[in-house]
């Protein structure tokens, strides 16, 4: 089956790349740019995107609450209820469930630290990619302002696919905003940040916008989505509980 809606994935095998961060700053500016409907899937044991998301009172992007098993039909799902773009943040390490996710991206977006740990850390990613023959963008994350370290990373990473002419830089304000749910384009509008990440969703629109849809894989999950919060404490324990309410499709169940 082909589609018009998108299919972005997050991943890295390396741990404090900053996919979660990434995840929900394109997502929520992809509707910013009018390129909504937006849907946010976590697939992260952890469950950070999904406390986000919760902490934020805008109702935009939706949340959807799924399994690597249901994936299918929840894209399945989302596709028939007009989403244009599904944004998908993966967990580190987890090399089969990168894997699984993977084979329904449309683009994935590798974030890399420009470190030696870091850099060293991207073949691995890059094996589980290339083995799905999906399209790939690197985007070198949190790296410091004028440092030589970071060009040299984008040189390295070069060469081994395609890497996003926005770097984006540390600073306080960008990973800050997301402590209550928000991003830093709804803090701070004016802000450097603001801007390397709009620039970003540019450049990966444009990118996606290139991309011939691709038939889905074929293999079918026959449980349904859950529409709305996401339960953290199925999956981190001590968290509180969260309500959910099938069918919701975004908006919060009552407390």
């Amino acid at each position: 089956m082909l589609s018009s809606m998108r299919v972005i994935v997050f991943t890295s095998q390396k741990g404090g790349s900053g996919k979660t961060t990434l995840s929900g700053h394109v997502a929520v500016q992809a509707e910013l740019a009018g390129h909504g409907p937006v849907a946010l899937i976590d697939t992260d044991p952890q469950g950070s995107l999904a406390a986000w998301w919760n902490a934020r009172t805008a109702e935009a992007p939706v949340f959807v609450q799924t399994t690597v098993q249901r994936l299918f039909a929840d894209l399945e799902e989302l596709r028939a209820r007009g989403i244009r773009l599904v944004v998908i943040d993966t967990p580190p390490a987890v090399t089969s469930t990168i894997r699984n996710v993977v084979a329904y991206a449309d683009l994935v977006v590798i974030p890399t630290r420009p470190s030696p740990h870091d850099l060293r850390a991207v073949g691995a990613t890059l094996d589980i990619v290339e083995g799905r023959n999906k399209p790939l963008v690197f985007v070198v994350n949190d790296a410091t302002p004028r440092a030589r370290i970071t060009s040299d990373a984008a040189i390295a990473l070069s060469q081994h696919g395609t890497v996003a002419p926005t770097t984006i830089h540390h600073r306080t304000d960008f990973a800050s905003s997301m402590i209550d749910g928000r991003t830093v384009m709804e803090c701070d509008a004016g802000s450097r940040s603001t801007v390397e990440i709009a620039e970003l969703w540019t450049y990966l629109n444009a990118r996606l916008q290139k991309i011939q849809p691709r038939p889905v894989p074929l293999y079918v999950a026959h449980e349904r989505p859950t529409f709305g919060r996401h339960d953290a404490t199925a999956d981190v324990p001590g968290f509180a509980a969260m309500a959910q309410t099938a069918g919701t499709f975004g908006r919060r169940a009552a407390q």
